[in-house]
């Protein structure tokens, strides 16, 4: 791909937002990068809030117009959309928007893939079910996105020790602090090799 001025990104959420909000406040003074829209598929997430307060447009939908029309597509092709970002995004991507964005869709995940992905693992449910398997390391995977949840090409790991004594939450707030630490910087990596 040619090397562009500006780097057109959405970002996908459904609910806090603190990874969305995270990620934008990192390129603040980053010039190429503009953040075209927020996408949300839950009309009472936080993370609308967050949209509002950081300036960005958003476009809300439910789970049936994702999956059974072209509306985020549609939008995505509009604003001329070149990357998008999974920030606690927990619909599976439709084929026809990973066909649209092959190799350019980035998700982040709670754990160290391949271990604790699939369908229904996310948020507390991944670090509940890493501290029943008495885990002595967890982290932080970010993937590319494929038509399967959490099989897309690994971009990036981070690990982090847990032990006996830690809780669910607290091996959230140790998995947090990675994906705060890491997500934005990875994305930039990222957006660079793929000579944008």
């Amino acid at each position: 791909m040619n090397q562009r001025e500006e780097i057109r990104i959405a970002i996908f959420a459904s609910g806090n937002g603190s990874n969305a909000e995270n990620i934008v406040r990192y390129f603040t003074d980053n010039k190429r990068i503009k953040f075209t829209r927020i996408y949300c598929n839950n009309a009472e997430a936080f993370v609308r809030e967050r949209a509002k307060n950081l300036g960005i447009p958003e476009l809300i939908f439910t789970g049936k117009q994702f999956r059974e029309t072209d509306l985020v597509l549609n939008q995505l092709l509009a604003d001329n959309t070149d990357f998008v970002i999974l920030a606690g995004f927990l619909l599976r991507i439709p084929a026809s928007i990973i066909q649209s964005f092959r190799g350019r869709i980035v998700n982040i995940h709670p754990a160290l893939l391949p271990k604790f992905g699939g369908k229904g693992m996310y948020g507390m449910h991944v670090h509940q079910a890493v501290k029943d398997a008495g885990e002595t390391e967890t982290g932080i995977t970010i993937h590319q996105v494929n038509e399967n949840y959490d099989e897309g090409a690994i971009i990036f790991q981070a690990k982090v020790d847990i032990s006996s004594d830690d809780s669910p939450e607290d091996i959230a707030n140790k998995v947090h602090q990675l994906e705060y630490e890491y997500f934005p910087k990875i994305i930039w990596e990222y957006i660079q090799s793929a000579q944008y």
